[in-house]
């Protein structure tokens, strides 16, 4: 028994090696997989079996069992934003690839609120749910049974006895901890609820490295909200090792609702195969006509939707480039695009925490700003408490709030969704808040990197290494 156990293993870990030779994106990736799937059929099988793929299989197949329904909704909605297209000729030069990534548009008649931090950000969403007369949809990548998501769930609640279709779905990783009696409360209540179960079909079936990190609300068709925030007291600022949390969300009112909504539906879809019924007719905001462009990511095709995304707005830079993200793992396409930035004399800034949850991820940050040195970058480590806004301000016109994290999981890996705000008047309102977070920041030296302990230069270099899967 034991020999052919054995044996099994080993045949199993050369299937599996010849599988990562012909399907890994990277050469680095397939050389480090077929080899300790050879030499190490034990403890590489198993992980093959979890982490091994990068490509999110079925949700083809899914679609095209409901096609003629889907294709309805979607011709619908197209139709429906026709008016307010914004044409090509006066988009923003990266415009046509990303809007052919996406097959989004960038809509005008949009108003978009900065919401920084969590008070601001839920009093505006709470708000949002109280005034709904049709449907919510409610999606958040972690929901804690805590304060903040039992005024949640009573919120939801009360409008779902009021007639009010209301659907929430949460991520089974983000949400681990989240007890059933708070999903049966919800049901009790007629809410809808479901996990976005990552794992359906055989051939997902072991794949828990896919996570769905998108956090976004939709008020009936009308009004939407996008960013960095989830549910949970931390981001109230409540936690005592991470507080002061600082995060950005935005809301959006205005035909560019209807892009979130669409998004909603197809992660929707996937976890219940429902359709629900939705208006899809766009309102276009009173008094503002912003121009807005949602842009969701998702490990199901062979593009790198994310990283293709930052590289082509970073390549389209010509004064300012700032950036503010938790973790800064980037890959090599957009370092590349950072350095000819900063060659081309770009102001590149960026800004991360200076207080990190995942020790790892927050170690391997600092081999990538050493690989940025000398090139006039500057960096920041900022110092109240965990810094977790997803935010990006190019020139003086591009802003972008959303859930990209600048790291492996958020470009290849993790379903993913930003909004892209093509408006001087917001980021002018986005370079104040940068302006604010810089001041509460301590710059970095990547010379001085080198003067650090050789325990922590240690650390930095083996965190890099894992850097793929953090």
């Amino acid at each position: 028994m034991i020999g052919l156990l054995v044996t099994s293993f080993y045949v199993v870990g050369i299937i599996m090696a010849m599988h990562a030779a012909l399907t890994t994106r990277t050469s680095t990736g397939a050389v480090a997989w077929t080899v300790s799937l050879v030499t190490m059929p034990f403890v590489a099988v198993p992980a093959y079996a979890v982490f091994g793929r990068n490509q999110f299989e079925g949700m083809a197949e899914a679609y095209e069992a409901r096609a003629d329904e889907i294709d309805q909704i979607v011709e619908g909605y197209r139709k429906e934003l026709a008016a307010w297209k914004i044409p090509e000729s006066q988009a923003p030069s990266w415009y046509n690839a990303v809007h052919r990534l996406s097959e989004l548009y960038l809509v005008r008649g949009n108003a978009v609120e900065l919401l920084v931090n969590g008070e601001a950000t839920f009093d505006s969403i709470l708000e949002g749910i109280a005034g709904a007369e049709r449907y919510i949809l409610f999606q958040f990548y972690m929901i804690h049974d805590d304060g903040l998501g039992r005024r949640v769930k009573d919120a939801l609640a009360e409008r779902a006895r009021a007639g009010v279709k209301v659907l929430v779905l949460y991520d089974e990783v983000g949400s681990s901890d989240l007890p059933d009696t708070y999903v049966a409360d919800m049901r009790a209540a007629g809410i809808e609820v479901s996990s976005f179960k990552p794992n359906q079909g055989w051939r997902n079936r072991f794949q828990l490295n896919f996570r769905n990190h998108r956090k976004m609300v939709v008020v009936d068709g009308r009004e939407a909200w996008v960013g960095g925030h989830n549910v949970g007291d931390e981001y109230l600022g409540l936690d005592p090792e991470l507080s002061p949390w600082r995060d950005t969300h935005v809301k959006i009112e205005g035909p560019a609702a209807v892009q979130v909504q669409l998004t909603i539906l197809s992660d929707w879809y996937w976890a219940t195969r429902e359709i629900p019924e939705l208006e899809w007719a766009p309102t276009p905001a009173t008094n503002a006509d912003q121009q807005v462009m949602i842009f969701p990511t998702a490990p199901t095709g062979h593009l790198e939707k994310a990283s293709l995304f930052f590289v082509s707005a970073l390549s389209a830079a010509r004064e300012r480039i700032w950036l503010s993200a938790p973790y800064f793992v980037p890959d090599e396409a957009v370092m590349k695009a950072l350095q000819l930035a900063a060659l081309r004399g770009v102001d590149v800034r960026i800004i991360t925490t200076g207080k990190g949850d995942s020790l790892p991820v927050y170690l391997a940050a600092f081999h990538y700003i050493e690989e940025l040195r000398g090139l006039g970058i500057r960096f920041y480590a900022y110092q109240p408490g965990f810094l977790h806004e997803k935010v990006m301000l190019v020139d003086d016109r591009v802003s972008s709030v959303g859930t990209h994290n600048f790291d492996n999981r958020s470009f290849r890996l993790n379903f993913e969704v930003a909004a892209v705000i093509v408006d001087e008047g917001f980021a002018t309102q986005m370079e104040a808040m940068f302006e604010q977070d810089f001041a509460h920041a301590e710059p970095i030296d990547p010379d001085s990197l080198d003067d650090r302990p050789l325990w922590w230069r240690l650390g930095v270099k083996l965190s890099r290494l894992a850097s793929p899967v953090l």
